[in-house]
């Protein structure tokens, strides 16, 4: 799977990990299917709370209303446009999922109610020269985990 990530959505992550500096913060992503295991970011969330030096929880309160604003602007066309998973930083660590991560990935993609074939968690930090840095995985029901393609793209002219 390839996950892009456009150049403005790359930015706000980038301003927002620098504001943050060594706390680790995250939020959910919303994507468009392009084509078969082609997907790109549309929209994201970026939750400053409930992170420190080395965990993150996310709020489930906070990603109820830009789901339905999503979902709303995109015309419910859920084939086309859905959550496609979630982010967070890992701004003191290899950006690579923990033991934990995989945990709480895994747990989403289980619950039934929820209703996923998959579900993806980006890693990411600032690398040396601040730009960003990330991994893809991509979790399956039944414990199947695989990593993807994490691409920023270009800035449009």
């Amino acid at each position: 799977m390839k996950l892009l990530l456009p150049h403005d959505v790359a930015g706000r992550l980038i301003g927002a990990l620098e504001k943050a500096k060594q706390r680790e913060i995250g939020g959910i992503l919303m994507a468009e299917h392009l084509a078969e295991s082609v997907f790109r970011v549309r929209k994201l969330t970026i939750q400053r709370r409930g992170g420190g030096f080395a965990t993150f929880i996310r709020a489930v309160q906070s990603i109820v209303g830009p789901l339905q604003e999503f979902f709303q602007v995109t015309n419910h066309n859920y084939t086309r446009f859905n959550y496609i998973g979630e982010w967070h930083s890992h701004p003191s660590f290899p950006p690579l999922p923990s033991g934990t991560d995989h945990s709480t990935i895994h747990s989403i993609v289980e619950n039934p109610d929820f209703g996923a074939f998959f579900v993806v968690l980006v890693i990411v930090k600032l690398g040396a020269n601040r730009d960003l840095e990330g991994s893809l995985t991509i979790y399956q029901p039944g414990g199947r985990r695989d990593c993807g393609q994490l691409v920023v793209e270009e800035e449009k002219t």
